[in-house]
């Protein structure tokens, strides 16, 4: 997958129920190589850009009856990686971000999780001290 500046992008599949999604969605379309959404509307079977992958989305919206920008897809993909304690540097690199700042502005941690990796480490320290 390419991002922004052509930057190349490993799309990681790690649940179970994705491999059977992605085996008929390949069989379905007869794609053997290349990119796997692809613009249908021209023809050209060229890859799907952000425009009509756009356009796709807000249509799912609105039969779904909700209004959630496709954007904000990657602040709740940051969001969840961090409350499930993945690193800011892991998520930063997932996102394609340039600095941790960046991915900060993204991501945000949950009171509970934050109370429980303070908790984690006062428990360590206070160990640690005897």
């Amino acid at each position: 997958m390419h991002g922004k500046g052509g930057t190349v992008r490993t799309v990681l599949l790690d649940d179970r129920g994705y491999v059977p999604l992605l085996k008929l969605y390949l069989a379905r379309s007869g794609y053997t190589a290349g990119p796997m959404f692809r613009a249908s509307i021209n023809g050209s079977g060229g890859p799907l850009s952000y425009d009509a992958a756009h356009h796709r989305w807000n249509g799912y919206c609105t039969a779904a009856g909700c209004n959630i920008d496709i954007h904000q897809l990657r602040h709740a993909h940051a969001t969840e990686l961090i409350n499930s304690g993945v690193s800011i540097e892991v998520v930063r690199r997932r996102l394609g971000h340039a600095s941790a700042e960046t991915t900060q502005l993204y991501a945000l941690l949950a009171d509970d999780v934050a109370d429980t990796e303070i908790r984690a480490a006062r428990r360590r320290r206070d160990r640690a001290g005897r």
